[in-house]
């Protein structure tokens, strides 16, 4: 299978390009804002600066150093288990998937506090990997291999997951928080019954349908396909439905930690291709919460994007939230891709048209805010002591609340 890329939609095949033929979903583009939760209590997150070129070590000395900024790992006993989720979306290499050096930093800080068994898990997208009950074709194994996450997790000694390969029997149902967009409950990987621990490793990107794909997008990999394609099939919701798929039990319980190498930032399309932004000085983020991480990722994608050269941010196939008619018709198509059938292509919508200019108009962010007790007012912590004082300035002031 071939990716969607920037500048074409690849080879779509006979049955992708009828489903594209069906006039277009609607998309929700003037779907009203949820009031911004008031203030609630602080949250702590840390940055390290690295220097565009570094060396890998100085990325893995910045990436340790950072997760110790903002966690003693206490939380973790010797030979406790733990399963690290990944952004293997593709077999596209970092940025568009996580960093295997940052990934090796990780792997070897948990085994310098006691880890027993550490896994390395995810599930790619279904552009690459079509998972049912009946048939599994693609292998998220295979891309990990292409994007070097494989080679980075086997050789610091963790062990590679791909939810698919223990097959459709092995996932559980949790439901998201009450109340929430999502009509059934989300289809979770057993084996986050068997670990103790969760890490998040995301990436910071454009995404071409919800607009970014940070920590709380990341939950995504998760999900068994039938969970995916009610996520697409209403797509009006799909925001919410983003934020709310995080607030399941077993995430709730047992994440720990979410951290990001963000020294190189996709700042067009997304996930898969884009224009890929890299900074003078980029930045690692840290924090123990999901929300407080992606309030600082969001403002770090949002002045990537502003920093991106205009002639490569300003067509169609650089940010195609541009023509809602594009992001419906995408979202239509990966509801076939899903087995959705011909009444779900039909009968779905399509996603909100996203123009961020601050993190305040992310209704992902919004959602988690809620559903987090409140807008937290953020402790940021300089890791290594040397951030240029523009970068920190930028992100204390982004992201405190207005009022």
């Amino acid at each position: 299978m071939k990716p969607i890329t920037r500048r074409a939609f690849g080879a779509l095949g006979a049955s992708g390009l009828a489903a594209l033929a069906l006039p277009p979903a609607p998309a929700h583009s003037n779907t009203p804002q949820r009031p911004l939760a008031p203030a609630s209590g602080s949250g702590h997150a840390a940055l390290a600066g690295v220097t565009r070129g570094a060396d890998q070590a100085a990325v893995e000395d910045a990436v340790q150093r950072a997760a110790l900024e903002v966690s003693d790992f206490a939380w973790l006993s010797r030979g406790d288990r733990v399963l690290i989720k990944t952004a293997c979306n593709s077999g596209g290499v970092y940025p568009f998937t996580t960093d295997p050096v940052a990934l090796r930093a990780m792997i070897g800080l948990l085994k310098q506090h006691g880890a027993g068994k550490i896994f390395v898990a995810d599930m790619s997208g279904v552009q690459f990997v079509r998972f049912s009950k009946d048939r599994t074709s693609g292998s998220t194994r295979g891309l990990m291999n292409q994007n070097q996450m494989a080679q980075a997790a086997e050789s610091a000694g963790a062990e590679v997951v791909a939810f698919e390969e223990a097959g459709w029997d092995a996932f559980h149902e949790e439901r998201p928080i009450a109340g929430s967009a999502w009509p059934d409950p989300v289809m979770m990987p057993d084996i986050v019954n068997e670990v103790d621990h969760i890490v998040l490793m995301p990436r910071c990107a454009r995404h071409v349908l919800a607009g970014s794909t940070l920590g709380l997008k990341a939950a995504v990999g998760w999900w068994r396909h039938d969970s995916r394609l009610t996520y697409h099939h209403r797509a009006g919701s799909l925001p919410e439905k983003t934020a709310e798929g995080n607030w399941v039990p077993s995430l709730l319980d047992k994440q720990r930690l979410v951290l990001s190498n963000a020294t190189r930032v996709v700042s067009t399309f997304g996930p898969d291709n884009g224009y890929v932004s890299e900074p003078e000085t980029g930045l690692v983020i840290a924090s123990q919460s999901v929300v407080a991480h992606d309030m600082l990722s969001m403002s770090w994608l949002l002045e990537n994007m502003r920093m991106t050269p205009e002639a490569e941010r300003d067509g169609l196939t650089d940010d195609p939230h541009q023509t809602p008619w594009f992001t419906g018709m995408l979202n239509r198509l990966i509801v076939h891709w899903l087995d959705g059938g011909l009444g779900k292509v039909i009968s779905g919508d399509g996603p909100p048209t996203i123009h961020h200019e601050s993190i305040w108009d992310d209704r992902v962010l919004r959602t988690a805010f809620e559903l987090s007790g409140g807008v937290p007012s953020l402790e940021i912590s300089d890791a290594l002591g040397d951030l240029p004082e523009p970068i920190l300035t930028l992100m204390k002031e982004s992201t405190a609340r207005p009022t």
